[in-house]
């Protein structure tokens, strides 16, 4: 077994997936003994009567040529490449989001350009390959992002809270972090020599982007502020010290080991990078103290000193000057996490969208011939749902598909995997018998009515609705959904008879009420493929095989322990 394979505790690599090292399917059927006569099966007769006209009721119908148009454009076999065919990966996760919302999000897409919605396709939904991933962690039926994220980066599942370790570390406990550190899919990129990027619209050092290149005993410890005093006299070093000092801690871990650090890092969380002292305040600081850190260490500048080569933008200035020949990029673009798609236009000194990032990313990464490996996260997806607003939710999970379709633009397909996922799905419901066509985000109105609907208590409901959450709000126009915080969760029904439920402002009605705000769900999220290995993305998967199916795609592990 080569050295990955035993950092990573796999004692057959792939065998998750039923992949044989020379590239075919171990759950295809073996050759026949040829000393054993083959039996005939038993068939019915073969009907044979039928002619075109028959099922030209079919055949004509507008459904069913879609159908057979999209199957025949399919080329399967061209995709069914051999282990180790894809030169890039990129590995898009919309974080919280779940089936619902891919399915809410698409009739959304449709309704936005004047279709009735429901027979429209997100970019991704047309990828060939598709199959569903189990999220539970190992200590928890409904996960958090640290411990599904760690599943997708390192091919082994652990706990809720937990970032880049396995599952014998105890959370908050820094001295069960040595000796449980896992090799994540992007370390692996490193030493292999290809070029690497983690684009977030949260916090980077937010668990899903954190779980890329840290390890570390609970997801809070975002900067040093953030960890107990027992833990940092430990050694345990934060989160955002753990991004700068990658390329070191990397080659410190593996032995042989000989990286250039992460090339593309775009995404919010300034605040974890800063001294709290307001002479390091970014121009376009929100608060009069903008960092957190109280080490007094600035990270932005020690990474440039690491990296005079790079560039370092915080605005949209800076990001749009960057050049597709920049070898190191480092942006942060907000204080905290990165401004919700529908509340964009109130930054104030303007953010990349997910779509400008990703393209970015791209340009810069492309230039390594080796190839690349770029992680994008739509985060806010997440956090929309969390505060009960589905229009926010919806938004991001619409530009998270944009996303996506200027990377497939961006790259070959020949050579490039792009997988799309989830790390958990979320409480939002689609429910009521609502006609075709009916407002996504409206109130319902069942087949052959022209009124909404009435529950048993007389009053009308919504399509999208969340079973927990803060509750129902109506603040009209506005188009941040964090403001819902500001106010008392709501218990019971609400009258919306008046209430434009479409408004950006308004937050759906939660059967449960909870002040913390709605919560995860725990079934199982999709994961949409295309490009070499995107094949083995099928069924029903544990979520760490995602991990493995990368590896697949591009002998990552053969690679990387053949450069040390």
């Amino acid at each position: 077994m080569n050295n990955f394979a035993k950092a990573l505790g796999l004692s057959a690599l792939l065998l998750a997936v039923g992949a044989c090292e020379d590239g075919s399917d171990s759950r295809m059927a073996v050759d026949p003994d040829p000393t054993v006569p083959p039996t005939e099966p038993e068939v019915e007769d073969p009907v044979t009567e039928l002619s075109p006209s028959d099922i030209a009721s079919n055949t004509e119908n507008t459904w069913y040529r879609d159908a057979a148009g999209r199957l025949a454009a399919r080329d399967l076999a061209a995709l069914e490449k051999a282990r180790g065919s894809a030169k890039n990966v990129i590995l898009f996760v919309g974080d919280g989001m779940g089936i619902s919302t891919v399915t809410a999000a698409r009739i959304r897409a449709g309704q936005l350009q004047g279709q009735p919605g429901e027979e429209g396709y997100l970019s991704f939904g047309e990828f060939p390959f598709a199959g569903l991933s189990k999220t539970y962690n190992v200590d928890a039926q409904t996960p958090d992002s640290a411990g599904t994220m760690t599943a997708m980066m390192s091919g082994l599942k652990t706990d809720v809270g937990v970032i880049g370790v396995d599952e014998d570390v105890v959370r908050g406990d820094c001295a069960t972090v040595a000796g449980n550190e896992v090799v994540t899919y992007l370390e692996l990129a490193e030493i292999a020599g290809l070029s690497t990027g983690i684009v977030s619209t949260a916090r980077i050092t937010h668990a899903t982007p954190a779980a890329t290149y840290a390890k570390a005993a609970d997801r809070n410890w975002e900067d040093v502020s953030d960890m107990p005093a027992a833990a940092v006299d430990a050694g345990c070093e934060d989160i955002a010290s753990q991004l700068v000092n990658f390329e070191a801690n990397l080659e410190a871990r593996i032995p042989g080991a000989d990286v250039d650090g992460i090339d593309v890092v775009m995404g919010g969380g300034r605040r974890h990078f800063l001294p709290n002292d307001p002479a390091a305040n970014s121009p376009d600081a929100v608060s009069g103290t903008e960092g957190d850190r109280n080490d007094g260490r600035n990270l932005v500048s020690e990474w440039q000193a690491l990296y005079p080569q790079g560039a370092y933008v915080f605005d949209a200035a800076g990001f749009n000057a960057i050049d597709s020949s920049t070898s190191k990029v480092f942006g942060l673009f907000n204080e905290s996490h990165m401004q919700y798609e529908a509340d964009r236009g109130n930054d104030i000194s303007g953010e990349p969208t997910l779509t400008d990032m990703t393209r970015k990313a791209i340009e810069v990464l492309g230039q390594n011939e080796q190839g690349f490996f770029l992680m994008v996260e739509s985060g806010r997806i997440d956090h929309a749902h969390h505060a009960g607003n589905a229009y926010g939710a919806l938004t991001d999970t619409i530009e998270m598909a944009k996303a996506v379709e200027a990377a497939v633009a961006a790259t070959n397909a020949e050579d490039t995997l792009i997988i799309v996922t989830a790390d958990h799905s979320h409480v939002m419901t689609i429910g009521g018998y609502p006609k075709r066509g009916n407002p996504i985000l409206g109130k319902v109105v069942n087949v052959g009515e022209n009124g909404p609907a009435l529950a048993s208590d007389g009053l009308p409901y919504t399509t999208l609705t969340y079973a927990n959450g803060h509750g129902f709000q109506d603040l009209g126009d506005e188009t941040d959904s964090d403001a819902v915080y500001a106010l008392a969760p709501v218990s019971g029904r609400a009258d919306i008879s008046s209430v434009d439920t479409e408004a950006s402002g308004y937050h759906q009605e939660a059967l449960v009420p909870m002040a913390s705000g709605e919560t995860h769900a725990g079934e199982d999220v999709g994961i949409y493929a295309t490009g070499p290995g995107a094949h083995l993305v099928t069924g029903t998967q544990e979520q760490s095989v995602i991990f493995h199916v990368m590896d697949y795609a591009t002998d990552l592990i053969s690679k990387a322990d053949a450069a040390i």
